[in-house]
């Protein structure tokens, strides 16, 4: 089946569903995904339901106006009107383009120039064609670029370490990126070792995968860590400088990342989303992440984060 250009595939879709969850807008989106700005916009515009873009619902409405729009050729032989203007026209060696304006502009019975292309493909409308400027049948094929690898050399959590998924062993991380307030920059870095639960977050003044890895690096160096979990956001590209193993989620699937999920839950009551992090300190969030490294957990026995975390000799120097 022929591609079109600015088709995207569900795994594009579910990765615009991730990314505007997180606050992304559509020009970051479209850098991630390497497609067009305008073809994202599209994608939002024509696919959300009810003011909100679910991916599933998205592919199914996208698959359905493509059935649509593959059978809108045959309106032309079902309409003897328009069938006939449209040949006139031909004959006259105006192009599908200029036909199909035409007869938006003049209020006739219409057909998109794609659909009088598909047409003119057809057995019934092959003979058509010798008034084409280039009398070809077939449209020629565009060359396929390179396709963009988002997250270079990923690797899928179904190959962690089995002490990170069972949490048998310290030292295995989550992280995850909180963003700041709907048109300013930056946002929080966060991260949870699994095991003992314990917290750190830093402020990140851009979403540069550069900026992301340095400030994670930081707050990592703190602990002894063996690897660490990802999603797929394209502030992680930059995970092999991390220089520990690195392991991502499935596209759609933040539940795969839990602990940090509940960590962010924690901060938002102190920062709620709406929050401008250009206008917080480091100080105030290393005060909040004190807060929740230092309250006793049903989950530890109701011992704290800091304390399972200090007894298991995983903090190389102090954090909050």
């Amino acid at each position: 089946m022929r591609k079109e250009k600015g088709d995207l595939t569900p795994t594009e879709r579910l990765e615009i569903g991730i990314l505007l969850g997180k606050g992304y807008g559509s020009r970051a989106i479209a850098k991630a995904l390497g497609r067009g700005k305008s073809t994202v916009n599209y994608e939002v515009a024509k696919n959300q339901v009810r003011g909100r873009y679910d991916p599933l619902k998205a592919q199914e409405k996208a698959r359905l106006r493509k059935r649509m729009r593959r059978l809108e050729w045959s309106k032309i032989e079902q309409c003897p009107k328009l069938k006939g203007l449209i040949i006139e026209k031909l004959g006259r060696h105006w192009n599908p383009d200029e036909i199909a304006g035409w007869l938006k502009r003049t209020k006739q019975p219409y057909v998109s120039k794609t659909a009088i292309y598909d047409w003119l493909r057809t057995a019934r409308g092959e003979r058509y064609c010798q008034h084409l400027y280039s009398k070809r049948k077939r449209v020629k094929k565009r060359k396929k670029k390179a396709k963009r690898v988002m997250i270079p050399n990923r690797i899928g959590l179904e190959r962690r370490f089995r002490g990170a998924t069972n949490r048998t062993r310290y030292g295995h991380c989550e992280a995850d990126t909180m963003m700041s307030r709907k048109g300013t920059r930056g946002g929080l870095k966060t991260g949870v070792e699994r095991k003992s639960r314990l917290a750190v977050a830093g402020k990140v003044v851009n979403m540069k995968p550069v900026e992301h890895g340095q400030v994670l690096g930081q707050l990592f160096a703190s602990l002894k860590v063996r690897s660490s979990t990802f999603d797929n956001g394209p502030e992680n590209r930059d995970h092999e400088q991390l220089g520990f193993p690195t392991f991502f989620c499935d596209p759609y699937s933040s539940w795969q990342k839990g602990s940090i999920e509940n960590i962010n839950k924690m901060l938002r009551r102190y920062f709620p989303k709406g929050t401008d992090f250009n206008l917080v300190t480091q100080k105030e969030i290393d005060r909040v992440v004190g807060i929740i490294n230092h309250k006793p957990r049903k989950i530890l026995g109701y011992r704290s984060a800091w304390e399972v975390a200090q007894d298991a000799g995983i903090i190389k120097s102090e954090v909050a």
